[in-house]
């Protein structure tokens, strides 16, 4: 509960008062500086991987910077980190499927989106190495899913509270390509799983093969 409050409050001060040491900290970062440590949590009735640790210094300053910031280092950094799990992941899901792969941002409200001007995740996966773009390892997907209904922010919600607010937030717009592909459906930051797991819901509903992913676990 109070980690929550923190991260509330933290998020108003980001998003009035930019926190200008942290962008000199993120600018000194190279990769080694996030400590990737992938990790599942069955949460809500799907299964999450996570790569890193919110708790870390650098990565939280990498993910506050990407978000409140759009510090374009912030995002390679994080991009050089997606990629090497995604380099994995994708050769086993190819042992065993010949499905393409389709990585999938969560998507922001359209309101939300005019208002920041950008997907945080979807800067991210621009950044990512061109076999990741061009079809040869995967393809960034913006219109699988769509987020129909405006939410509070999460950070802002006690914990017991975020499933029902992300509740019927998020429908499918693609139904072919849904069923076509092996969607890889990627979020910044994850604390309950409340998010990843209604905005698949659509996709789990259809019978799509889905793997959830966040960059990090607060």
């Amino acid at each position: 509960m109070l980690r929550t409050v923190a991260l509330a409050i933290q998020t108003i001060l980001d998003t009035i008062l930019p926190r200008k040491e942290r962008i000199v900290r993120v600018e000194d970062y190279t990769p080694e500086n996030l400590p990737a440590a992938p990790q599942e949590h069955e949460v809500h009735g799907v299964q999450i991987t996570t790569l890193m640790s919110y708790h870390d210094q650098a990565v939280e300053d990498c993910i506050r910077a990407l978000k409140y910031d759009r510090s374009a280092h912030a995002a390679q950094l994080l991009a050089d980190v997606l990629a090497e799990y995604l380099r994995e992941e994708i050769a086993s899901l190819r042992a065993f499927s010949t499905k393409h792969v389709l990585l999938v941002p969560v998507p922001l409200h359209r309101n939300r989106f005019h208002e920041r001007g950008f997907n945080q995740v979807g800067l991210v996966l621009e950044r990512l190495p061109t076999e990741f773009k061009n079809g040869e390892l995967s393809t960034i997907a913006f219109s699988i899913i769509e987020r129909v209904r405006e939410t509070p922010p999460q950070t802002r919600l006690p914990r017991q509270e975020r499933l029902i607010n992300m509740k019927d937030a998020f429908a499918l717009t693609d139904m072919n390509a849904a069923l076509d592909s092996h969607i890889i459906l990627i979020d910044d930051v994850t604390t309950t799983g409340a998010t990843l797991a209604e905005a698949a819901r659509p996709l789990l509903n259809l019978g799509a093969s889905v793997s959830l992913l966040a960059l990090a676990h607060a």
